[in-house]
């Protein structure tokens, strides 16, 4: 993320004419409902294409893109699951859908009265939530596949009696530009504490494009749950992003951290459900109290804190205790500084919902792969398809009757192990080739140094029900058909 202090300064004078400064009512209901369902095609009717290599080359790309910011990214200076369904009154349950972009998504609604609910990006690699905001937002470089930039809906702030900028002297504001805020607020006299100029515009880069606005203090509606004054990005431009980004890192701005989450679960549905009328649910637990009591039939490993801790962006990761990766029975050799950050906040393994496939550093792929290629030695490459598709090792299975695939197995700190379903790490193109869905960034020169050693994709956690555990810190999983 990076802050623009003063290059945006024309959007304060369009939107301070935008908004009213009343303030909202909240609601004590504690549970709350909210569907996680897949972008409507009759909001964002767009073409789409079918082509498995073009389809495969832009995921691929865009986790690419997406790999390289989260290891490199800096903080601004100046249907019901089976697992976890016995719902209680201090649960929240939103829809959760898959896009053929990429990407999953909630809706949520925002103002007083509630405004339409509008898609936003599941994203627990990053912490503002933000969405398209005021008539005059444009979008672009957003030709994804069923998005029609033109058609992407906005918040109108104007039409929200709780809406109010965020302050210069705002603490929220510092959650965003940090404690030194204050003196880039020109103008504003310390010793005054009504000071009337408003938090400055921000910058958010994410891997394939920015978003930029100003900083709302708003009331975020769930049918029977009101908040008030949550912070949220009113962004009234951005680059390459198909929908606003609820973010669910571990910074104070963030969702879990303003509900105050005890932990939040989901389930991730199957890429086949790209873009269809099928959701799963991501249930919020709002509950008091901090028991340890684990969810049956999950494995549990602990989450790590980044050493270089809350002053790095990468201290809004959540890092987990991978210890060892099993391809078919064989255990690759990794050294152990990849798979826990160091003193100084590089290597380790994230959980990152904002990434299609699962990166691996340059040294740990190659080890990888060149296991599946051992293993599968009696089948020919396919090079063509891994120089269209940017995928690799990529096997030419024609005119077999039978297929040997070795299993890929994670096995973390207290021994919990995650076998992925083969589906979840090779994709079939046409009916001739698999490919490894896994990647590096070997490929497109030397890899950006420093940042998390592995991220984990949504590809590979198909149909895996994840549970985020903050109250305990740790992190549980269990297969399961999430559709």
């Amino acid at each position: 993320m990076a802050a623009c202090p003063f290059s945006l300064i024309c959007l304060f004078s369009l939107l301070i004419l935008l908004f009213t400064t009343d303030a909202g009512a909240g609601s004590s209901a504690a549970t709350v409902t909210v569907p996680l369902t897949p972008l409507s095609t009759k909001h964002y009717l767009h073409h789409s294409d079918s082509d498995p290599l073009k389809i495969l080359h832009s995921l691929a790309s865009s986790s690419l893109s997406r790999a390289r910011h989260l290891k490199t990214k800096t903080k601004p200076k100046t249907k019901d699951s089976n697992i976890g369904s016995n719902y209680s009154n201090s649960l929240i349950k939103t829809p959760l859908s898959v896009h053929s972009y990429g990407g999953y998504s909630i809706s949520l609604s925002f103002g007083t009265p509630p405004q339409a609910s509008t898609p936003f990006i599941f994203d627990t690699g990053s912490s503002l939530v933000w969405f398209p905001c005021t008539s005059r937002y444009r979008c672009a470089d957003c030709n994804f596949p069923n998005v029609d930039p033109s058609r992407i809906p906005a918040f109108i702030p104007k039409r929200s009696s709780s809406s109010q900028l965020i302050g210069c002297q705002n603490p929220k504001c510092s959650w965003i530009f940090g404690p030194n805020v204050e003196s880039r607020c020109k103008g504003c006299n310390p010793r005054n504490k009504t000071c009337p100029l408003a938090c400055p515009p921000y910058l958010i880069q994410y891997g394939l494009g920015f978003t930029a606005g100003l900083l709302l203090s708003e009331t975020l509606g769930f049918p029977s749950k009101t908040v008030p004054n949550f912070l949220v990005g009113c962004s009234i431009l951005s680059n390459r992003q198909p929908a606003g980004i609820a973010g669910f890192g571990r910074s104070s701005e963030s969702l879990p951290s303003q509900l105050g989450l005890k932990k939040f679960s989901y389930c991730l549905l199957s890429r086949k459900f790209d873009d269809a009328p099928v959701s799963s649910n991501l249930v919020l637990d709002t509950g008091s109290g901090s028991g340890d009591s684990k969810t049956p039939g999950l494995s549990y490993t602990p989450f790590y804190k980044n050493p270089v801790g809350s002053s790095s962006a990468f201290g809004e990761y959540y890092y987990v205790g991978l210890r060892q990766i099993i391809v078919g029975s064989k255990h690759v050799k990794i050294p152990y500084s990849y798979l826990v950050p160091g003193s100084d906040g590089n290597g380790g393994v994230i959980v990152d919902s904002g990434s299609t496939l699962t990166f691996m550093e340059g040294p740990l792929f190659e080890a990888v792969a060149k296991e599946f290629i051992r293993q599968m030695g009696n089948y020919s490459r396919a090079a063509d398809v891994e120089k269209k598709s940017g995928l690799r090792p990529c096997f030419d299975i024609s005119g077999k009757k039978s297929v040997y695939l070795p299993e890929l197995i994670l096995k973390f700190k207290g021994g919990a192990k995650m076998a992925l379903p083969l589906e979840n790490y090779f994709a079939l193109v046409g009916n001739e080739v698999l490919c490894l869905i896994l990647f590096t960034d070997n490929a497109a020169g030397p890899a950006p140094g420093g940042g998390p050693a592995i991220i984990l994709g949504d590809f590979q956690l198909q149909n895996f029900y994840l549970e985020f555990d903050l109250a305990n810190d740790r992190f549980g999983f269990a297969k399961q058909k999430c559709a």
